[in-house]
């Protein structure tokens, strides 16, 4: 099943603002596309799009990134750095002992700077990683879903890596509140096959079919977008919603 991870896509009131910010940081160049800014990745280092919405954050992210370091000076440049460009501190629980250090861009996402000589990131580059809330299952979906080995499977925390190596996801804790919020932050994913053949084998691995919609003259609509075999779908090419098993919305589309 050819699937690949494409991004993390991270709402945004303005996506120029946070995308300005992460281009910045990490060295990449930013891809304007209507009403969104793509920051690409490659085969070790996951993409990062910035996606227009007009829904407020509420409440602290279920998802945020993870950036390494090589050294404690390296750590406090990254921090300098991100300050420089519009991020700020913030408290989000963490303990003083605690050597990490707990940032915000400026589109309201979390983020941490590790500490140097944290051997669970080593060899992940500079983005190591994208935690997420989310039970065991899920890991074991994406394992399944995306073809990466399961790096980690302790004490009900989990995580993916491409077999190149590079960006982990993880997850960990208890899934997110089904009356959370709205999510804001989605993992988008691509593939060549055939789209109603891919949801069906990512339905048979514990996905299942978002349905928001009416049915309208004859058509099903999922806001303003059509359907694909039950899954919503917008776009020319198709782009179908679904959900992993704790219920957290990720995109598929063909490309």
């Amino acid at each position: 099943m050819d699937v690949r991870l494409v991004a993390l896509r991270l709402d945004a009131e303005d996506p120029a603002v946070p995308a300005a910010f992460w281009a910045a940081l990490l060295g990449r160049a930013a891809v304007v596309e209507p009403g969104s800014v793509l920051l690409p990745g490659d085969a070790t280092q996951v993409g990062l799009r910035f996606v227009r919405s007009a829904a407020p954050k509420v409440s602290q992210n279920p998802v945020h990134l993870h950036l390494t370091s090589t050294s404690l000076a390296d750590q406090q440049a990254t921090v300098a750095r991100a300050l420089y460009l519009g991020g700020r501190h913030v408290d989000v629980g963490q303990r003083p002992e605690e050597t990490h250090v707990v940032l915000e861009d400026p589109g309201g996402n979390e983020l941490c700077v590790i500490e140097p000589g944290n051997t669970y990131l080593a060899g992940t580059g500079f983005l190591g990683e994208v935690t997420c809330r989310g039970t065991r299952d899920v890991g074991l979906f994406w394992s399944a879903a995306l073809g990466w080995p399961l790096v980690w499977d302790r004490d009900e925390e989990t995580a993916v890596q491409s077999p190149g190596g590079g960006t982990k996801l993880s997850w960990g804790g208890e899934p997110v509140d089904p009356d959370a919020p709205p999510q804001r932050q989605r993992l988008e994913l691509a593939t060549t096959d055939d789209l109603a053949g891919v949801v069906d084998r990512l339905v048979a691995l514990g996905a299942t079919r978002v349905d928001r919609g009416t049915r309208v003259d004859g058509a099903a609509r999922v806001d303003g977008a059509a359907r694909v075999d039950g899954a919503a779908t917008s776009g020319a090419a198709g782009s179908v919603t679904l959900a992993d098993p704790d219920g957290q919305e990720f995109l598929l589309h063909r490309g």
